[in-house]
């Protein structure tokens, strides 16, 4: 038995997550690092309960074997969300504190911003919760704040090189950027030959560059028009989503419509979830596309000097974060990039370096975000093929509610009470909803994995209501459907899951099959996705022709696609539940992060920046100034 589990004292109506949260003594987390068979030097102490995990235990670990690898998905839910962080958490303290497996739940940093707005924070619920929770949803270990310092200084490097250039001639500009030195000689700085060679100039020395080399190198000549950088704070403030920057009367009259992203929307997050080292990493942000120049080239990251300062404003945000849940087993927290215009994951390098600690027969549970058409696609399609890493086993998570709103039952509001057809039995509405999870169910197994269907309970789901589910799900072809009550008795209400899991890990025979190939066209890959979602076809704006046709002129068709699609319905229409086919897809627009390595098309418009509610979180949240402890967390 881990030494480190701890045993829950489980209470009945289960209390507010905080207040379980806080009746519970987290370990020091050497303890957990200690079980891992993690030493102090592979690791950095953030206070008593976090550490940040250092990469150099993957090249240590090199030549030993993973352990079994699984990815946690829903079917399309509701806007009350359907327990999926919870059923993770559960799933790994089943594993660990019952099994006694080697296992690690590998999670997304939650945004400050929906925890102070209307979701509340994400670190599971009742008795299946990552602590110290307080710690999990407010600052962590600064990765999102490094995020945002990062993309701001691009953000306003570019509005900078923009003024200099309007202002300056092309040999006055070279002479800037290639300041003399004590003895009065000119030299090229490391990161501008990153430039010289993407121009093609072989020369070294800044003054045997012609007139026109000297014009093709200093001047970028950004098309303001074509400027997709945004600037980013990790708050919910709708005032910011569309501004004007350059106001002020040193700036010259350049005057520039904007806006702002929250924090996890950048694309820096996207590249921290998807790269693989430190020198990966390095090379994705310094080939981040932040518009084009008027020529119609894309212009760099690398292009404007900066990779190199952006690398060392995350060179610690790199390593993922070490926690642990309610009942002692460890937890890896580490980026949580958006899961519509980005893909909803954690990091590759969390993945990696917990497979390799549970090593040969331990289990590395993920959580892939919104229903699993849009982050297990995502997850095999974006994540998998970076990481060359195979899963085998997809459990996808549906609760009575969710089937009942899919087979027709009234509109579920978050922030307004269930309608009496959500508490009563009523198995027609069930079965009738249970079309939604035998597409997700067909769509998962298509990749090769074995998926296993976790029922979360709630008290007001019957013995009939979830046989309904189980018969279905085992006719559309799952390995097992499993009730769960983790939530309510933490574990031990997972125990059931955990062994059927086990045994889909145990029983996988064929290798990982992607939906598409990456090296057909950019609408052949769309195409294929929305097939899966059950389309009948795709309909190209002309702005999405357009960008397409940017995209492949530029040589970056040969990406994986990241559908920005609501997650509420299979097709582009939110209230269209349960699986509807024979719709055409709309595609509005086409965009790309190149760094992150991804085309992502919009299918409607997307709020990259939430608004606050009239009753937003932060009512609730305070400190108990006697004891320093948060309170109202929910």
């Amino acid at each position: 038995m881990m030494s480190t589990v701890r045993k829950l004292q489980v209470v009945s109506p289960v209390p507010a997550d905080i207040d379980i949260a806080n009746s519970v003594e987290p370990l020091h987390i050497s303890e957990i690092a200690k079980e891992l068979h993690l030493s102090p030097t592979h690791y950095d102490l953030y206070g008593k309960y976090k550490a940040k995990v250092l990469l150099s235990v993957i090249d240590e670990l090199e030549g030993s074997a993973d352990g079994y690898y699984v990815v946690v998905g829903g079917i399309t839910p509701t806007p009350l969300g359907e327990g999926k962080s919870t059923t993770t958490v559960g799933l790994c303290q089943a594993l660990g504190a019952f099994l006694d497996k080697k296992v690690v739940t590998c999670l997304r940093q939650p945004s400050q911003g929906p925890t102070f707005g209307i979701k509340g924070g994400a670190a599971g619920g009742g008795y299946s919760q990552v602590i110290p929770m307080d710690e999990f949803n407010l600052h962590l270990t600064g990765d999102i704040h490094a995020i945002t310092a990062a993309n701001n200084l691009l953000a306003a490097a570019i509005d900078t090189r923009i003024f200099h250039e309007s202002t300056q001639t092309d040999k006055a500009l070279l002479n800037r950027l290639c300041p003399p030195d004590k003895e009065g000689k000119r030299t090229f700085s490391d990161i501008m030959f990153r430039r010289l060679k993407k121009l093609g100039i072989s020369k070294t020395k800044p003054e045997d560059l012609t007139p026109q080399e000297v014009k093709k190198f200093a001047r970028l000549d950004i098309d303001p028009d074509s400027i997709t950088w945004r600037r980013v704070m990790d708050v919910n403030d709708r005032f910011l989503r569309k501004i004007t920057v350059g106001q002020g009367p040193e700036e010259k009259g350049m005057i520039r419509e904007t806006g702002f992203d929250i924090s996890v929307a950048s694309e820096i997050m996207a590249v921290l979830a998807l790269t693989t080292s430190l020198a990966d990493m390095r090379e994705r942000l310094g080939k981040m596309v932040i518009g084009n120049s008027k020529a119609g080239d894309p212009v760099t990251a690398d292009d404007l000097g900066l990779g190199g300062a952006l690398t060392v404003l995350m060179k610690d945000a790199i390593n993922p974060t070490l926690m642990q849940t309610l009942e002692g087993t460890p937890v890896l927290v580490h980026a949580g990039p958006f899961a519509n215009i980005a893909h909803g994951n954690s990091s590759i390098v969390a993945d990696k370096i917990a497979l390799k600690l549970v090593g040969p027969g331990g289990f590395v549970v993920t959580e892939a975000g919104f229903g699993a058409d849009i982050g297990t696609e995502k997850f095999m399609n974006i994540k998998c093929r970076y990481s060359g890493l195979m899963p085998q086993c997809a459990v996808i998570v549906a609760t009575i509610r969710a089937l009942k709103m899919h087979g027709g039952g009234p509109q579920v509001v978050a922030g307004k009470p269930l309608d009496r057809a959500y508490l009563t039995e009523n198995v027609p509405l069930v079965e009738a909803g249970c079309v939604n999870l035998t597409r997700h169910i067909s769509n998962t197994k298509a990749y090769g994995v074995n998926v296993v269907v976790a029922v979360n309970m709630f008290a007001t789901d019957s013995e009939a209501e979830v046989n309904a589910v189980r018969n279905a799900a085992l006719s559309a072809g799952a390995f097992d459907a499993v009730l769960c009550s983790h939530h309510a008795h933490g574990g031990k209400g997972a125990v059931d899951l955990s062994i059927s899991v086990q045994k889909a890990c145990e029983n996988v025979a064929q290798p990982l099959k992607f939906l598409y190939p990456l090296d057909i066209s950019i609408k052949g890959k769309i195409e294929a996705i929305a097939k899966s979602y059950g389309a009948s076809g795709v309909e190209y704006s002309e702005q999405a022709e357009k960008q397409i046709e940017m995209y492949s002129k530029q040589g970056f068709s040969g990406l994986p696609i990241c559908m920005a699609k609501t997650q509420y319905s299979f097709s582009d229409n939110a209230s269209a539940k349960g699986a509807p086919t024979g719709f055409i897809l709309p595609i509005r627009d086409v965009r790309a992060s190149i760094g992150a390595g991804f085309i992502y098309p919009l299918v409607g418009t997307m709020s990259t920046m939430p608004g606050l509610p009239t009753r937003p979180c932060f009512y609730d949240i305070d400190l108990d100034t006697s004891t320093g402890k948060v309170i109202g967390l929910s």
